[in-house]
């Protein structure tokens, strides 16, 4: 296995844990010359209409004390350890001082709201082992809450450290974040 991993290009690599990477969905096709890595890296209309309408309604809502980052954000956790986030909330006052350059950043965001994934999940395990896994890396990092959105279930995991995780439906009530909430069903409904 590791010769084969040293083979794939580390342009293939979505998240690392613990030294070992995290590929991309479908980065065998890429390796077997199939496919192009623009090809996999895509999100689907949904996805990206849920992420470009959280960040525009988080945005509006959370008002000028927090800053809403979108585009799959780099948190680099260590050095071989890093994840990322569709989308994260962090008070403006954290990014204080920041420069703005091209790396991750090694600060927990308040929370980090995900959409599905683009993780090739392994073939041997359960795909909650890797949703779970990586919320608890989030919350040890310091975020204070995981909102994950599931497309082909319609459902909502939401979690925070020391509580136990909620479950709920598109069709129910669900805060987002600093007492926000929303309807997902109809905040879609609205878009028409």
């Amino acid at each position: 296995m590791r010769s084969t991993v040293k083979n794939i290009p580390a342009s293939l690599i979505y998240e690392m844990v613990d030294g070992q990477p995290i590929f991309y969905r479908g980065y065998k096709s890429v390796v077997s010359g199939e496919k192009s890595s623009g090809e996999i890296r895509g999100n689907s209309y949904l996805q990206a209409l849920l992420v470009t309408e959280l960040v525009i309604w988080l945005r509006m809502t959370l008002g000028k004390s927090f800053q809403v980052l979108g585009s799959e954000l780099g948190l680099q956790f260590s050095p071989k350890s890093w994840r990322a986030a569709d989308i994260a909330i962090f008070t403006k006052k954290q990014l204080s001082g920041i420069a703005k350059t091209n790396k991750y950043l090694d600060i927990p965001p308040q929370c980090v709201i995900e959409i599905d994934t683009m993780a090739q999940l392994p073939d041997e395990s359960a795909p909650s082992d890797y949703h779970f896994r990586k919320k608890d890396d989030l919350l040890a990092f310091g975020v204070g809450r995981v909102v994950w959105i599931f497309t082909d279930s319609r459902k909502i995991l939401i979690a925070e450290p020391g509580d136990d995780w909620r479950v709920t439906s598109w069709s129910q009530e669900v805060e987002i974040f600093n007492g926000h909430k929303l309807i997902l069903d109809q905040f879609l409904a609205e878009l028409e």
